[in-house]
């Protein structure tokens, strides 16, 4: 096809167009380099496309074009985001927040060199669990702890380095998927164990258990059930039972999951030093749920079989990083010393439940008449306590247009706010605000509201 050369083919030089004002928050927010793969992917586009090939870039709004393809990349980036939920421990948000007077005090020790791998009595090298193990001690009775970078790390640890090429007993009612395609049988047969299944999806034994036992067993595995629950005729075994019928050479390890330790709103969960009390080797446990802590995976009992875990050749692989044994040790401190910083999401968030209707009384006056109070539950969330809820209260937006336009809407905000949909309503479930995001939450949905109040 013959080039007409009336029609004006040029686009912008790249670094003509990465000097416009527009584009300077991107390269903050995204860094130049990948600014300007942008705006190259983006020339390329239009070069390609039928229109450029007609009539150049007559009618083609280039910086539009770069500007909204940069803003698809930074939706990319980790942000803060408001919790309107009512899900305390959100996986996709994170799951616990870390408190920021915990935050602040692990600051010091991670801004400069530590003693990560040195002990300074002796200047020689050390192990990198400093404290902690003593402060597990304290706070579950366990004899030691090994720290990894998350539970499913824990997991498939010790069954790498307590059970490969031997047999495994694990429930039918406990071979559960979680979140990403994470299945027990999967991670048993990755370990290099044998699946051993006992009892039935609602009912499985201590005899169940026993009487699958072979001179080959290496393990009674029992897994927390996580984000679901199995109700009405069900039976569990007696788990002090089966700890004491137990032959030497097999462990009882239990997958407790949730870190529930001494927290008082759980009735249907067991703590992990009741789990220990009553006979488990080894329990393990995530840090980023109840706890409250970094994304971290915790091993605690009986040290004979923690100085194994730490001999394996996976340890290295899955140990946790100076950021979160710094964080923890920071944590457990604070808890042992009953210090609100120490207390996890959960805990703040259910006392925040006893004042939400008092708030979203205020707010639906306020924001009149697309307001409405609503009695609503907030979970714990996270793959923990799946079987409860607490009441509280929340808002109901009734706005013109589609719910699902509005929902999208405030996930752009300045500070994203993260609602779901009810019955064609938008919800703001008010249990899961932060106390620090709460006048953020307010001056957006504020702002938000302006333009239907103005028409009203």
């Amino acid at each position: 096809m013959a080039v007409n050369t009336a029609i004006n083919y040029r686009l912008p030089q790249v670094e003509q167009l990465l000097q416009h004002p527009s584009l300077q928050t991107y390269i903050l927010a995204l860094s130049r380099p990948v600014v300007t793969e942008i705006l190259r992917s983006q020339f390329a586009l239009i070069r390609q496309s039928e229109r450029f090939q007609v009539q150049g870039v007559e009618g083609v709004d280039v910086l539009a074009v770069v500007i909204k393809s940069c803003e698809v990349q930074q939706g990319k980036r980790q942000v803060r985001v408001i919790n309107a939920t009512g899900i305390a421990v959100h996986t996709n948000l994170g799951r616990s927040p870390i408190a920021t007077e915990l935050w602040d005090s692990a600051r010091d020790v991670n801004t400069g060199y530590s003693n990560l791998e040195l002990e300074l009595a002796t200047g020689k090298r050390g192990g990198r669990n400093g404290l902690l193990p003593s402060l597990v001690n304290a706070w579950l009775g366990a004899e030691d702890c090994v720290i990894v970078n998350n539970n499913a790390a824990s997991l498939y640890l010790i069954l790498h380095a307590l059970a490969a090429g031997k047999e495994v007993i694990v429930s039918r009612g406990e071979q559960i998927q979680i979140g990403g395609g994470f299945r027990i049988p999967d991670i048993l047969a990755l370990s290099g164990c044998k699946l051993v299944e006992v009892g039935t999806t609602n009912i499985t034994t201590s005899d169940d258990y026993i009487n699958a036992l072979t001179d080959n067993t290496a393990m009674v595995l029992m897994v927390h059930q996580s984000n679901f629950s199995i109700q009405g005729f069900t039976e569990s075994p007696d788990i002090q039972d089966v700890a004491k019928r137990l032959p030497e050479h097999v462990q009882l390890v239990v997958d407790q999951g949730s870190g529930l330790s001494s927290e008082q709103y759980a009735n249907s969960e067991t703590s992990l030093s009741r789990y220990l009390h009553m006979g488990a080797d080894l329990v393990c446990f995530s840090g980023d749920k109840i706890l409250g802590g970094p994304q971290a995976g915790i091993i605690a009992g009986r040290q004979d079989l923690t100085q194994v875990l730490l001999k394996n050749p996976m340890m290295r692989a899955f140990r946790a990083g100076r950021i979160v044994l710094a964080l923890l040790e920071e944590l457990l401190v604070k808890k042992l010393n009953q210090e609100p910083s120490g207390e996890g999401v959960a805990q703040h968030t259910l006392l925040r439940c006893r004042h939400t209707r008092t708030l979203a009384d205020r707010l639906t006056v306020k924001w009149s008449p697309y307001a409405e109070v609503v009695s609503m539950e907030m979970q714990v969330g996270g793959g923990s306590i799946p079987s409860e809820t607490y009441a509280c209260f929340g808002l109901a937006l009734s706005l013109p247009g589609k719910a699902q336009q509005h929902l999208d809407a405030l996930r752009v905000m300045p500070t994203p706010i993260i609602a779901y949909l009810h019955a064609d309503r938008l919800m703001l479930n008010l249990a899961t605000l932060l106390d620090d995001d709460l006048p953020r939450f307010e001056a957006q949905i504020e702002h938000y509201l302006q333009r239907f109040l103005s028409i009203g």
